[in-house]
């Protein structure tokens, strides 16, 4: 009886171990959950917890995770939630472009941050990153994302192969958008200010004794912040619409639909 109870057991935690890589690898990876405030105790209980809950949901395969099909299927639950995750980190990346370009016009790069999941960044760019995730969890983007990774366990089951290539060529693809995303949320500011230094350059060239450095660089960061007042609702819309198509790419690559 004992070592049928034994064998269950062991049978029980091999099935378990497939949602809970995939699960933890999101977790790991994702940027609002991978946050130096949610510690590896903490990434840890909302993996088991989610697993929980999402392990009555299917059947799981009898996997031995010490065969060479386990290793593979292992790898694969691993590289899914690493993918996933990555795909949001690329528009927390937008954010912080966006705001290390908005820094640089505004001559405001010398005031940096040292912040630990994106290392030291401007000042710009951790407000712009707060921000983005303020509207991600008002957009329920934390339940989007919990909600297209259970959809993934049937789209891509446990066990079944998977089009890396496919799905990397995907990835690859939408690596853009942290540019993209980045030039269209700084470009109102950067647009306005590229106007205000070509104002300045005329001034100078018509009162070369003016010093340029004591007049142009308070201005451009004066006329920066105003500048943020205004266009900031704007740039929040953008952030929404990038939250948007980054959920929207998870779902494209695994298929989910």
């Amino acid at each position: 009886m004992m070592t049928l109870l034994a064998t269950d057991l062991i049978v029980k935690f091999y099935a378990f171990l497939w949602p809970l890589t995939r699960i933890a690898a999101l977790m790991m990876t994702a940027p609002v959950f991978s946050v130096e405030a949610a510690n590896a105790r903490i990434r840890l209980m909302l993996a088991l917890t989610l697993t929980a809950m999402v392990y009555p949901m299917f059947d799981w395969p009898a996997i031995d995770p010490f065969s060479a099909a386990g290793l593979m299927a292992l790898l694969t639950e691993i590289g899914i939630g690493v993918v996933m995750g990555m795909v949001l980190q690329i528009v927390t990346a937008a954010l912080v472009v966006a705001g290390q370009s908005i820094s640089a016009s505004m001559g405001l790069s010398m005031a940096n941050m040292i912040d630990p999941t994106l290392g030291n960044v401007p000042i710009l760019a951790q407000f712009l990153t707060v921000m983005g995730t303020l509207i991600f969890f008002a957009l329920g983007g934390h339940l989007v994302v919990i909600s297209a990774l259970v959809e993934t366990f049937r789209a891509v089951p446990v066990g079944q192969p998977v089009k890396a290539a496919e799905a990397i060529s995907k990835l690859m693809t939408w690596s853009s958008m942290m540019f993209l995303g980045g030039l269209l949320i700084a470009l109102p500011v950067m647009a306005i200010l590229l106007l205000i230094n070509i104002g300045l350059g005329v001034i100078t060239r018509a009162a070369p004794s003016l010093n340029i450095f004591s007049v142009g660089v308070p201005a451009a960061v004066a006329a920066g912040f105003v500048i943020l007042i205004f266009v900031m609702p704007g740039m929040g819309n953008r952030m929404h619409w990038l939250w948007l198509e980054g959920f929207e790419q998870i779902r494209n690559i695994f298929g989910v639909p």
